[in-house]
C-alpha cells in the first residue's frame, strides 16, 4: 500500500479515504453545452466527488485523411476516420471556462485529460486543480513530463501499457516535476468485459509502483469497479450519459444517474467493510450474544451432590459459563441449591485454564 501524499482540490485520496470518484463526460455532452451542464448536475447529485472533461480538437489528435492508417474499420466506431470521430466528439475550448465555473458553482470539482501541450496550457489558465493522462497518450512522454511541469496532481491510466511502459510514464512524470502521481489500471475496450480486467494486477501494482492505484472501467456494470475496491484501488473512474441510448460516441457504454447514485454508494460500502483487522465483538453483535450457547444445568440437584453428564448441558441462550468448562464442573459439588434452567455461574466452582484440545 503507498503512503505517497495525493490530493485532488484538497479532498485526501488513498486506502485510509473513502473512494475518490470521478464521473468521465468524454463525448457525451453529444454537442450541446446543455447536456454538459446537465452531467455535471447528475454528478453532483450522484456522490461523485469529481467530474472529468477531454480537452482536444481533431486538429491536435489526427490528420484530415482518409488513408488506411486513419479509417476505423472495427468496433463502435467503425466505417469513420479518426478526424470524423474526434471532430464529432470534442468539447469545444469555448465551453471549458463556463463548464469550469458551473462545476465551481455546483461545488463540485472539474478536471480535465490534455492530449498536446495546447490543450495544458488551456487548463492552466483554468487553474485545472489536477491532469488525467489517457491510455492511448501514457505513452507520450513529452505530453506527460509537460504537465508534470504545472506541478498539479497527475493520474495515468495504463489501459494497453506494460510493465516497463508504466514504469516510463512514472519516470518522465517524476523527471517532470510531479509530486503528486496516481496510476488506474484500465482495459482499453469500448465496452471491456469484465474478464479481461484481471483485478489481482491492482495488488501487483502497488507493490511494483508504490502509488497510490484505481480503475478505470470500461465494464457495463458496476460489480468491476466496486470489486476493485477490496483489491487497493482508491479512485474509480467511469464514463457517464444522461441517457445511453442518446447514440453519442460514448453513451452505450456509459452509466446513467441511477448506475451513478448506485456506483458512488457501493463502492463507499465496500471501503468501509474493508475496515481494519479486528477480531472483537462488533457493535451490531452485542445484542445478539446472549444467543450464544453457554453451561445449564437441565436437572435440579440438591447443594453438596456431585455434579454429573446429567444435570448440565450446552444450549442456549449464554447467560452462563462457557461450555469449554463443562469437563471441570463435572464432578464438583453443587454450591447450593440448583433449579433446572439455571446458569452454571463461574463463581461456583473451581475453574482453571481450558486445557481441552
Amino acid at each position: 500500500m503507498s503512503k505517497q501524499p495525493f490530493s485532488i482540490n484538497g479532498r485526501k485520496i488513498g486506502n485510509a479515504y473513502p473512494p475518490y470518484v470521478i464521473a468521465e463526460m468524454s463525448a457525451n455532452h453529444n454537442g450541446d453545452i446543455q447536456n454538459a451542464y446537465r452531467i455535471i448536475d447528475m454528478a453532483k447529485r450522484a456522490g461523485a466527488d469529481a467530474v472529468k472533461m477531454q480537452t482536444y480538437t481533431a486538429e491536435t489528435l489526427t490528420l484530415d485523411c482518409d488513408l488506411p492508417d486513419f479509417q476505423l474499420t472495427e468496433g463502435l466506431w467503425a466505417g469513420r476516420t479518426l478526424f470524423e470521430l474526434y471532430q464529432e466528439a470534442f468539447t469545444p475550448w469555448a465551453w471549458h471556462k463556463p463548464l469550469f465555473e458551473y462545476a465551481q458553482q455546483q461545488d463540485i470539482t472539474i478536471f480535465s485529460s490534455p492530449f498536446d501541450s495546447t490543450a495544458v496550457d488551456l487548463l492552466e489558465d483554468l487553474n485545472a486543480p489536477a491532469y488525467k493522462i489517457a491510455s492511448f497518450e501514457a505513452i507520450d512522454l513529452p505530453l506527460i513530463q509537460y504537465v508534470a511541469q504545472t506541478g498539479k496532481p497527475m493520474i495515468i491510466s495504463t489501459g494497453m501499457a506494460d510493465e516497463n511502459e508504466i514504469q516510463e510514464a512514472i519516470e518522465a512524470a517524476r523527471a517532470g516535476g510531479c509530486s503528486q502521481l496516481a496510476i488506474l489500471h484500465c482495459v482499453s475496450g469500448y465496452p471491456a468485459p469484465a474478464e479481461d480486467y484481471h483485478l489481482n494486477t491492482l495488488v501487483d501494482m502497488q507493490t511494483r509502483f508504490q502509488l497510490p492505484v484505481g480503475l478505470s472501467d470500461h465494464t457495463l456494470e458496476n460489480i468491476t469497479a466496486i470489486t476493485s475496491i477490496a483489491l487497493g484501488a482508491c479512485i474509480v473512474e467511469k464514463h457517464v450519459t444522461l441517457d445511453r441510448q442518446g447514440c453519442g460516441p460514448d453513451d452505450s457504454f456509459s452509466l446513467e444517474e441511477g448506475g451513478l447514485v448506485e456506483l458512488c454508494r457501493g463502492v463507499k460500502t465496500a471501503w468501509q467493510a474493508l475496515g481494519q483487522v479486528n477480531y472483537g465483538r462488533k457493535s451490531s453483535e452485542q445484542g445478539n450474544a446472549q444467543f450464544r450457547r453457554s453451561l445449564y444445568f437441565v436437572k435440579d440437584i440438591m447443594a453438596g451432590d456431585i455434579v454429573t453428564n446429567e444435570h448440565i448441558k450446552s444450549i442456549r441462550p449464554g447467560y452462563g459459563i462457557a461450555p469449554k468448562y463443562r469437563d471441570q464442573v463435572i464432578g464438583q459439588r453443587a454450591p447450593v441449591n440448583i433449579k433446572r434452567g439455571t446458569a452454571v455461574k463461574n463463581n461456583w466452582f473451581k475453574l482453571g485454564e481450558w486445557n481441552g484440545l
